[in-house]
């Protein structure tokens, strides 16, 4: 078996899935891979966990996949949805024998800093440790960087007017909130074995997220061996998916994926 895995804690778009007052068939869907939780991963290493944004649902996604530790947390972005769980966190400084350690590009730092400022005031160290986030924070460059043992590339990408990052360790890449790939990130997703891609429904395009069409294009340009598509909202229905090719499918929450 393989000692690394990538497991999908939440595929749904920043409202998630049921959304609230909503009354369409997904929304009212008894299949669990119809309920999306808001988008983040989790790469199990041989080093130790390593958390891909700390979504609102953070605490319901690792009970769920039984996850109790997070070693190490990557940002892909500051948008509440990948964020707000954050405050979640302060249990694991202590099992960690320090801070949690954050990677970030300086932007989402600033918002973290803003939107938890009560942990990081001048009196926040004499607070009792698993009461506060205990944080210190790695600042991304863009530049490839080792976190818990592995080299990871950060992927820039577009999201609307943002920039954003998508994260690659080995052969499996994630880019989650994209809606434009600049053409110096695509030799960044060369050979790929798994991509897990943004795709937020089956035809109509957004501003800030691949629609199916632009996830499909993306996918036969960088030809990974398998993709799986993520931050779907309500228009995708697992129990009536669009045509797919043969190697892409739609991801769901608690998808475990060895690499």
């Amino acid at each position: 078996m393989s000692s690394r895995s990538l497991i999908v804690l939440g595929c749904g778009t920043s409202v998630g899935v049921p959304m609230i007052g909503c009354d369409c068939a997904v929304c009212r869907s008894p299949n669990p891979k119809n309920q999306r939780t808001r988008s983040s991963v989790l790469f199990q290493l041989p080093g130790g966990n390593l958390l891909v944004d700390t979504s609102p649902e953070m605490r319901l996604q690792l009970v769920r996949e039984r996850i109790g530790l997070v070693h190490a947390v990557l940002y892909t972005h500051y948008h509440a949805d990948h964020v707000f769980g954050l405050d979640d966190a302060r249990l694991f400084p202590k099992r960690l024998g320090g801070p949690l350690p954050l990677y970030c590009s300086p932007d989402t730092e600033a918002v973290i800093r803003q939107s938890f400022a009560y942990a990081f005031t001048e009196h926040a160290a004499e607070v009792p440790v698993g009461f506060l986030p205990r944080l210190v924070f790695r600042t991304l460059d863009g530049h490839p960087f080792d976190a818990l043992g592995e080299r990871v590339t950060p992927i820039p990408l577009r999201h609307s007017r943002f920039d954003v990052y998508g994260f690659r360790i080995g052969d499996v890449a994630y880019c989650t909130d994209v809606n434009d790939i600049p053409e110096s990130s695509y030799p960044l997703l060369d050979g790929l074995d798994v991509l897990i891609l943004d795709s937020l429904r089956p035809e109509t395009p957004h501003i800030s997220h691949f629609c199916l069409p632009e996830s499909l294009a993306v996918i036969e340009r960088v030809r990974p061996r398998r993709a799986f598509l993520t931050h779907m909202a309500h228009e995708m229905d697992y129990d009536r998916p669009p045509p797919l090719p043969s190697n892409v499918a739609l991801a769901f929450d608690g998808l475990r994926i060895p690499f």
